[in-house]
């Protein structure tokens, strides 16, 4: 089941791939969606010496844009050939250029998906150096008002990879993105039955235990000896 926001992206496509001339030369189009909510798309260029997907071009027309980093990625084919998976050279890319953004894919019978792009190439190379620009972490909307006031200044991940340095906080209620500026200052592992009360007021929880419960329903399978990701971020101006 898609977000309104992700059905967008695939009507966007849909569009533009019906409106391609029927030839073999343009046979794919490709919608982005950035964290201010704009759309980017482009098609595919085929030539027997080789050509750019339409996954690629959308990632130069968002960098042409000044887009920073993408929250998601779609592509169609023509000839109603409906939601169509990146090919290997796409994903390295962009898991390489735009390591946080969700890519929607078909599924068996007809229905799609979203999945990170992570997801796509697990074990896989990666050049973290080409992502030069912030990260992205996701949160729940309902966070939005406590972090925006400096209430919660932690967030806790299970198996959510992030990293200190710039970082765009994006909340993603389906139908409309907010974002907020942060820096991401430090990262600790620890066992989840080792959290504090200290962490939980960070995360604007009473204690520890009520922290451990709201972890629960994020990631109901976490046990005393899991090891979670404890991130500390202040937010920016700019």
């Amino acid at each position: 089941m898609l977000e309104n926001n992700e059905r967008r992206l695939v009507t966007a496509a849909e569009a533009i791939v019906r409106s391609l001339p029927d030839n073999d030369t343009y046979t794919v189009a490709s919608a982005a969606m950035d964290t201010q909510g704009n759309v980017h798309t482009g098609v595919n260029v085929f030539h027997f010496t080789g050509g750019p997907c339409a996954e690629l071009v959308v990632i130069a027309a968002a960098a042409q844009a000044l887009a920073g980093p993408l929250v998601t990625i779609v592509a169609v084919g023509d000839r109603d050939r409906g939601v169509l998976a990146p090919c290997g050279r796409c994903r390295q890319v962009l898991l390489d250029l735009h390591p946080d953004v969700a890519v929607i894919l078909p599924l068996p019978g007809g229905a799609v998906t979203a999945e990170p792009i992570r997801d796509l190439l697990p074990r896989s190379y990666s050049a973290p150096d080409l992502a030069s620009g912030p990260r992205i972490v996701y949160f729940n909307p309902r966070y939005y008002d406590s972090i925006a006031s400096g209430q919660k200044t932690v967030t806790i991940r299970h198996h959510d990879p992030i990293q200190t340095g710039s970082a765009v906080l994006v909340f993603d209620d389906g139908d409309t993105i907010r974002r907020l500026n942060a820096k991401i200052e430090s990262v600790e592992s620890r066992r989840f039955d080792h959290l504090t009360n200290d962490d939980a007021h960070q995360e604007d929880f009473p204690d520890a235990d009520a922290l451990r419960g709201a972890l629960r329903t994020h990631y109901p399978d976490l046990e005393g000896h899991d090891v979670v990701d404890v991130a500390s971020f202040h937010l920016m101006t700019a």
